[in-house]
């Protein structure tokens, strides 16, 4: 393509007509031939990892931001394998194309299908987590989408490597080189213009901090698949297993920080708070956590910091914890409504009815019972990699994999009716 890095809309124009055309192709093409692809990209990947490694360590020598930031942009030996399994997990699904997701038939005779078909082209907008080049770019090639990556610039040098791996195997596939391509430039021009290309990209996907979203939705004229803050709670019920609650509290907050479905904030049932609150407080304090408290629990542990409302609306991405004690289900599904951002959340109970209570009630895109909410990822889910975590109430929600990157059409079949 001979576009000055320079111009933005203008490359944008032609990698989207260019990906309209890979599109139109892939979704054509024999599922066997995209699985070849993940396959061969993710040999890739195994090949091209020294220099992957090498240009995320000069990324990372560049990073100025919080450890847990640093940390989501880190790859090591065994991250860049687990994108590569990512790939070869995508490769194992079912085919998400040509399935027959309803059928029925009218009393005149017409027999309806509706059938999933590919998106079309997809721009991906994503900050600091080098893995999400290959799992979208998987993900999107498998379900029948070209895409179009844009990468942050704190990730600059990462982005173009990864990206070297995966296009490198598409020709081996014999698939066009624009089913997935990467902006040329650092540029953030090239998001307004991703941004503004209605007609031309059918889907954007934003991955990233709040500011990034939200500017995405405010000046997107093109469809926006978004998700909110990863503001998650884990509520300990008075019925829960001490065990059990310590352990998953623990995993939930400490596993990874900086992951959109880490623990955010702790509601407690006052019931169980007297005695149950301290070895909570211990073990993740011997995991290196600081803590916002509320009135309530800091009478009980005075030590601990007193928390501000502004502190529960926090979606830290960091080793600190809100505590807040509660008093049943009802006053724990009162602060998520008022304080989460409908991610993921958790009760941790041996009490059947108040946790389908809460399930029930609760109006995140995941809800676990007796589970870490760190389980929110389409890795665990099945779904081989995921492309984000949606939350909002169209099209799709959760853990966004093949599935929710199709759509579907209508397919009738008569034998000869006409309309009257």
């Amino acid at each position: 393509m001979h576009i000055e890095a320079d111009a933005p809309t203008q490359w944008v124009k032609e990698a989207a007509a260019a990906a309209r055309q890979a599109a139109a192709a892939i979704a054509r093409a024999p599922a066997e031939a995209r699985n070849r692809w993940l396959r061969a990209a993710a040999a890739g990947l195994r090949a091209h990892g020294p220099d992957i490694l090498a240009a995320n360590a000069a990324d990372l020598a560049a990073c100025t931001a919080t450890p847990a930031f640093c940390d989501r942009l880190a790859l090591s030996a065994e991250r860049v394998e687990g994108m590569a399994r990512g790939l070869e997990s995508v490769a194992a699904l079912p085919d998400p194309l040509g399935r027959t997701l309803a059928e029925w038939t009218r009393p005149n005779g017409l027999r309806i299908r509706r059938v999933a078909d590919a998106i079309g082209v997809i721009g991906m907008i994503y900050e600091s987590r080098p893995n999400v080049a290959a799992d979208a770019a998987g993900l999107c090639v498998k379900a029948g989408n070209a895409v179009i990556l844009r990468g942050g610039s704190e990730a600059r040098r990462t982005a173009t490597a990864v990206h070297a791996a995966l296009g490198g195997a598409l020709a081996e596939a014999g698939l066009p080189a624009a089913c997935v391509q990467t902006v040329p430039a650092a540029d953030r021009a090239y998001v307004g213009a991703l941004l503004g290309a209605a007609g031309l990209i059918d889907l954007i996907i934003p991955r990233g901090g709040r500011a990034l979203v939200e500017r995405v939705q405010r000046e997107a004229r093109v469809p926006v698949l978004a998700h909110a803050a990863g503001l998650c709670h884990t509520y300990v019920h008075e019925a829960a297993d001490p065990g059990m609650a310590r352990a998953i509290v623990a995993n939930a907050k400490m596993r990874r920080t900086g992951v959109c479905g880490a623990t955010e904030t702790l509601l407690i049932d006052a019931a169980i708070a007297a005695s149950l609150l301290a070895p909570l407080v211990a073990d993740l304090a011997a995991l290196g956590c600081a803590f916002r408290a509320d009135a309530r629990a800091r009478a009980i542990l005075p030590d601990l910091p007193a928390a501000s409302e502004a502190d529960f609306d926090t979606e830290w991405l960091d080793a600190v914890l809100s505590i807040k004690i509660v008093d049943g289900v009802a006053s724990a599904l009162a602060h998520i409504d008022r304080h989460g951002s409908q991610h993921t959340d958790a009760i941790v109970t041996e009490d059947a009815v108040a946790a389908e209570a809460f399930l029930a009630g609760v109006g995140s895109a995941v809800a676990l019972w007796n589970a870490s909410t760190q389980f929110c990822d389409g890795g665990e889910f099945g779904f081989g990699a995921e492309i984000g975590i949606a939350t909002g109430r169209l099209h799709a929600r959760g853990p966004v994999g093949l599935e929710q990157l199709t759509t579907y059409r209508y397919q009738v079949i008569g034998d000869g009716q006409i309309r009257p």
